[in-house]
């Protein structure tokens, strides 16, 4: 409190202040809150803790109980499996601006995988419980949450369709080939927002196999790479590979 002509009155908290508005305007720019008014928003982002993560830190495990869901304000959150071996199963890579496990808001069972930092990284775990009474006086986040759910999904089923690809090479060719416009013919530039080693475990397969699956496609002048920038000359004869490999 400060004192003016004989009466005290509040002062503003700036720190608090910026940290509402730095909050707000991360969800905001989230396709699941776009459009909310900004005293719904404002109780969204009351909802928040801020969850930093150094790289290689898990933000949760397989099984924990499941206390939110989450939304990545910088960074990058590989979500992923562990089978019976040992060895991990990548499901999805979410990086800013995203959102995962809203599944946590409809089941009262734990995570169901585990999920890490694979760079330095800072999401906001947005409460359970206070938002499922949110949801309540707005169905239509709801059927945003639905549809963010259903996107998670159509993921899941095309990369159990890759990995029934009988190997890496074609998986590789199948990965390149998605991310070419239809009809190209010209060399497509494709950055890799991620490291080779966790597109390698995308794939289901580990760095070393990765990088003869690369060499390979290189050495048939199918593909050129200059660090995380992979150029497909001709997406046309990758398809052809892509067809042969798949016995069309």
């Amino acid at each position: 409190m400060a004192l003016r002509d004989g009466q005290t009155f509040p002062v503003p908290n700036p720190l608090s202040d910026l940290r509402l508005a730095a909050l707000m305007s991360t969800l905001r720019s989230c396709q699941l809150f776009a459009g909310l008014r900004t005293e719904d928003l404002q109780a969204v982002a009351n909802l928040v803790t801020v969850r930093t993560l150094t790289k290689g830190e898990y933000l949760f495990h397989e099984g924990e109980p499941a206390t939110g869901f989450y939304l990545v304000q910088k960074g990058a959150i590989n979500v992923h499996r562990v089978n019976a071996a040992g060895k991990e199963q990548v499901i999805h890579v979410f990086r800013a601006g995203e959102t995962f496990a809203e599944a946590a808001l409809a089941t009262e069972r734990g995570y169901p995988a585990d999920a890490r930092a694979v760079e330095a990284s800072q999401v906001l775990q947005i409460q359970k419980s206070g938002f499922v009474d949110l949801l309540k006086r707005h169905p239509e986040i709801a059927l945003r949450i639905l549809g963010s759910m259903s996107a998670h999904l159509r993921v899941v089923v095309s990369q159990l369709e890759d990995l029934t690809l009988k190997d890496v090479e074609t998986r590789l060719a199948n990965w390149l080939i998605k991310r070419c416009p239809a009809g190209e013919s010209g060399p497509v530039t494709i950055e890799l927002r991620g490291t080779k080693r966790t597109l390698a475990a995308e794939l289901g397969t580990v760095s070393e196999t990765f990088s003869r699956s690369l060499a390979k496609l290189r050495g048939q002048h199918l593909l050129e790479v200059k660090g995380n920038t992979f150029i497909v000359p001709a997406p046309g004869r990758l398809r052809e590979l892509l067809h042969r490999n798949l016995g069309d």
